[in-house]
C-alpha cells in the first residue's frame, strides 16, 4: 500500500471524523436533503413505503410476513444511511480543515490607517470590519487582518498556516510579490497593505466555502451524470410499476400463485436502480477537490477539477516551471593564452559585489572547481561596481586592477576604451554559447580579455520524463518564454516540450489559448504575474501561484498555496482521476444489476410461472432469502467503496482507449461477477442463521 493510500485509509478511520460523519448521517434524512439526488431519494421514498407496509403487518393486515418486510425495511433504510454517511464522510474532512483555517482570522484586530503612510493616523478596528480599498499598517508578529496589496514596505511574511511550508517569504510593494492573505503572520518590518476583498469575499473565506463540501457546487459532468442515473431511475421505476397489474394478471390466468408483492417490487427498484453509483457520486466530486486540498492546491470551482481530466493542452512558463528559475554558471572558457584558473579568479573577483543569482552562481563554482575563496579586501582600497540594467557589468577596482565582468557588448566597449580588443575565439564562443540557447558573459581585466563564463538555464531533472508521460496521455505540452527563439528553441528541445511560444507578450500567450480553443481542445495554464491574468482567465484550467499578484489569483479559477508552478501536472492527473474513479464507478454499479436481476426475478414470480426457476443460477435457498440477500448486498456494496471513492481509482499514464478498456475489465467485468458471488454467500448466511 502506498503512503498516499495509507493516508487515506487512516483519514477514513479517524475517530472524530467518523464521529461527526455519523451525526451528519442522520441529519441528512430530511425530505429536502434527500431530494438533492434523484436515485437515492426513489430509495427513501420505498423505504418510508415499505415501513408503513411492516406497520400494517405488525396490525395483522400484512401483504407479507411481518418478518421479511422488516428485514427488507431494515436493509433498505441502511441502504439510504449508508449513502448518507458517504457524502458525510467527504464533508467532513472538509469541514476539519475548514475549522481549522476559520481560527486564522478570529478575533483578530488592524491597524487602519487614514491616509496610505506608514506614519499616517491610525485606529485599531476588528479586521472583520474592514472594507474594500481601506488600508492597514502591520508589524512584525502581527497577523494581517485581510487579503490585499502591498502599497509600502517589504516584510517577510509567515504562510506555513496557509501552505504549511515553514520557510518564510519576502513579500514587498511592486512586482509578482506583492499579494498578501489574511490569516499569515508577519515576522520582521512592517507593510502598509491596501484591501482587496470584503468581508466574506477574501480568500481564507473562499478557500473555507470550497473545502466544505456541502457547499460544493455540482460540475456540468455530474449533473449529466445525474441526469443519466435519473432517467435510468425512472426506466426501472415504470417497469416495476406495470409488473404489480402484470402479476395480477399472470395469477388470475393460471388459476394458481400469488402475486408480487409490494415490498418485494420496492426491494427489486431499489436493487435495479444505479443505487451504488448515485450513493457515491456526490463523496466522488467531493474527495476530487478535497485531494487537491490535500496536495495544497484551491480549486475556486469544482468545474477547473473536472476540466483538468479532459485537458489536452498545457502551457508552462519556462522559468521556474520547467527550468529552476534562475541562470547558473556552468563552464569556465578561457581565452588562447589564459588559464583557465586565471578566469575563474577574475570571474569571482568581479562577481563579489553581483547580488543576482547568476552572480552568486560564478563565486560558488569558482569555489567547486578551483577552490577559489572569497577575498578579504580590508586594508586594500577596493571599489566595488555593483551590476545594473543600465552598464550590465559589476567588478571591482583594487589594487591598480580593473576586473569587470558583463553582457559580451558592454565588455566589448569597456576593453576598447582601455585600447584592448576582443580577440576572435571569445566572439567565435559567444555566439556558439548564444546558439545553444544559454548566457555569455565576458571577464576582462584592464584592456585584456581572460575569456567565458558560460551562463544555463538549468532544466529540472526529471521534467522530460513528466512530458514523456502527458504526451502518452495524449497532452501537449506549450513552453512560454520571454526568450529568443533561438534560446527557447534550444531549452525546449532539452526539456521535451512539443511546442514553444517565444518572446511572449500577454496578447500572444491569450491569442495562442484562443487558438487552441477554437480547434475544440481544453488548454490549462499556469502563470503569477498581472500580465499572465489575461490568459489565466481564458483558460479552461487556470492555476495562479499564491506568490502571485491579486489580478492573476482573481482572474485563476485555482490557486496553488506552494507556489509550484509544475503542479499543474499534478492537477490534471487529479482531474482523470476523478473522471476514472466516477467512471469506474458507474460501470461496476450498471454492471451488478445483472446479477441482482437473477436474483429477484426468479423468486418474485416463481409462484406464478415455475419455469423461471431455472434463472435461479445461484441456487437461493427460497425466494424470500433470494430477495433480501440482494437488498443486502445492494446495501453493504456502498460502505466498502466509500475508502474508494475517497482515495480514487489509480489513474494510469494510458490513453483513452486503454483506459477504457481497464474500467471495462477491472470494474465492467468485477461488476459482474462479485455480486453473483456476494449474494450467494450472503443467502447462505442466512440459511445457517435461520433467517431464509
Amino acid at each position: 500500500m502506498s503512503a498516499s493510500s495509507r493516508n487515506n485509509v487512516s483519514a477514513f478511520l479517524d475517530r472524530r471524523l467518523l464521529g461527526g460523519a455519523l451525526a451528519d448521517t442522520f441529519r441528512k434524512l430530511s425530505p429536502r436533503t434527500q431530494a438533492r439526488n434523484p436515485v437515492m431519494f426513489v430509495v427513501y421514498v420505498g423505504s418510508i413505503v415499505t415501513t408503513a407496509l411492516l406497520v400494517q403487518a405488525l396490525l395483522g393486515h400484512g401483504e407479507a410476513p411481518a418478518r421479511f418486510i422488516f428485514w427488507v425495511t431494515l436493509w433498505l433504510w441502511l441502504t439510504v444511511l449508508f449513502a448518507n454517511f458517504s457524502e458525510a464522510v467527504a464533508e467532513g474532512r472538509g469541514k476539519a480543515q475548514a475549522e481549522s483555517l476559520r481560527t486564522l482570522t478570529r478575533d483578530t484586530m488592524a491597524r487602519r490607517l487614514s491616509f496610505p503612510r506608514k506614519d499616517s493616523p491610525s485606529m485599531e478596528v476588528v479586521a472583520s470590519s474592514l472594507k474594500k480599498g481601506e488600508i492597514f499598517l502591520v508589524h512584525a508578529g502581527e497577523v494581517i487582518p485581510a487579503d490585499g496589496e502591498i502599497i509600502d514596505g517589504v516584510a517577510t511574511v509567515d504562510e506555513s498556516a496557509i501552505t504549511g511550508e515553514s520557510a518564510p517569504v519576502i513579500r514587498e510593494s511592486g512586482g509578482d510579490r506583492s499579494a498578501v492573505t489574511g490569516g499569515t503572520r508577519v515576522l520582521s518590518d512592517w507593510l502598509v497593505v491596501k484591501v482587496t476583498a470584503g468581508p466574506g469575499e477574501s480568500f481564507l473565506d473562499r478557500m473555507i466555502g470550497l473545502v466544505e463540501g456541502a457547499r460544493r457546487k455540482k460540475t456540468p459532468n455530474e449533473i449529466a451524470l445525474t441526469v443519466f442515473l435519473a432517467a435510468l431511475t425512472l426506466v426501472f421505476l415504470v417497469v416495476c410499476a406495470t409488473l404489480l397489474p402484470f402479476s395480477l394478471y399472470s395469477v388470475q390466468a393460471a388459476g394458481h400463485g400469488s402475486p408480487v408483492t409490494i415490498t418485494t417490487l420496492v426491494a427489486l427498484l431499489v436493487c435495479l436502480i444505479p443505487t451504488t453509483i448515485g450513493a457515491l457520486l456526490s463523496a466522488i466530486g467531493i474527495a476530487g477537490i478535497d485531494r487537491l486540498t490535500r496536495f495544497n492546491v484551491i480549486a475556486l470551482s469544482g468545474r477547473a477539477v473536472e476540466a483538468a481530466g479532459d485537458v489536452d493542452v498545457l502551457l508552462l512558463d519556462k522559468t521556474g516551471t520547467i527550468t529552476l528559475g534562475n541562470r547558473q554558471a556552468v563552464a569556465f572558457v578561457p581565452a588562447p593564452g589564459v588559464e583557465a584558473r586565471e578566469l575563474a579568479d577574475c570571474a569571482q573577483l568581479s562577481s563579489l559585489a553581483d547580488e543576482t543569482p547568476e552572480g552568486r552562481s560564478i563565486v560558488v563554482l569558482a569555489k567547486e572547481e578551483f577552490g577559489i575563496r572569497e577575498r578579504e579586501f580590508q586594508g586594500h582600497s577596493a571599489t566595488f561596481v555593483k551590476f545594473s540594467a543600465k552598464t550590465r557589468m559589476s567588478g571591482v577596482d583594487v589594487e591598480g586592477r580593473v576586473v569587470r565582468k558583463g553582457a559580451s557588448q558592454a565588455i566589448s566597449a569597456h576593453v576598447e576604451s582601455l585600447g584592448g580588443s576582443v580577440p576572435d575565439a571569445v566572439k567565435k564562443e559567444v555566439e556558439r554559447i548564444s546558439q545553444s540557447g544559454g548566457t555569455p558573459l565576458v571577464v576582462s581585466d584592464g584592456a585584456r580579455v581572460l575569456g567565458v563564463v558560460h551562463l544555463k538555464d538549468i532544466v529540472k531533472g526529471g521534467i522530460k520524463k513528466r512530458f514523456q508521460e502527458l504526451r502518452a496521455m495524449g497532452i501537449k505540452t506549450v513552453m512560454i518564454t520571454g526568450d529568443n527563439p533561438l534560446t527557447a528553441s534550444a531549452i525546449a528541445a532539452e526539456a521535451g516540450v512539443d511546442d514553444f511560444l517565444a518572446e511572449a507578450l500577454p496578447e500572444d500567450k491569450l491569442a495562442l489559448i484562443r487558438r487552441y480553443q477554437a480547434e475544440g481542445r481544453l488548454v490549462a495554464m499556469t502563470g503569477d504575474g498581472t500580465n499572465d491574468a489575461p490568459a489565466l482567465a481564458q483558460a479552461d484550467v487556470a492555476m495562479a501561484m499564491n506568490t502571485g499578484t491579486q489580478p492573476a489569483r482573481e482572474a485563476a479559477n485555482m490557486v496553488d498555496l506552494d507556489s509550484n508552478p509544475t503542479k499543474l501536472i499534478e492537477v490534471v492527473h487529479i482531474g482523470k482521476q476523478l473522471l476514472i474513479t466516477r467512471g469506474a464507478l458507474t460501470t461496476f454499479s450498471v454492471a451488478n444489476d445483472v446479477a441482482k436481476y437473477f436474483a429477484i426475478i426468479p423468486a418474485a414470480f416463481v409462484g406464478a410461472y415455475p419455469e423461471l426457476k431455472v434463472l435461479n443460477v445461484m441456487h437461493l435457498a427460497t425466494p424470500a432469502s433470494a430477495i433480501l440477500s440482494a437488498v443486502i448486498f445492494n446495501a453493504v456494496v456502498i460502505p466498502a467503496l466509500i475508502p474508494l471513492a475517497l482515495r480514487g481509482v489509480r489513474a494510469a499514464h494510458d490513453s483513452a482507449a486503454v483506459l477504457l478498456r481497464n474500467n471495462l475489465l477491472v470494474y465492467g467485468v468485477g461488476g459482474l461477477i462479485l455480486p453473483f458471488v456476494g449474494i450467494k454467500l450472503i443467502d447462505m448466511a442466512l440459511v445457517v442463521l435461520g433467517l431464509s
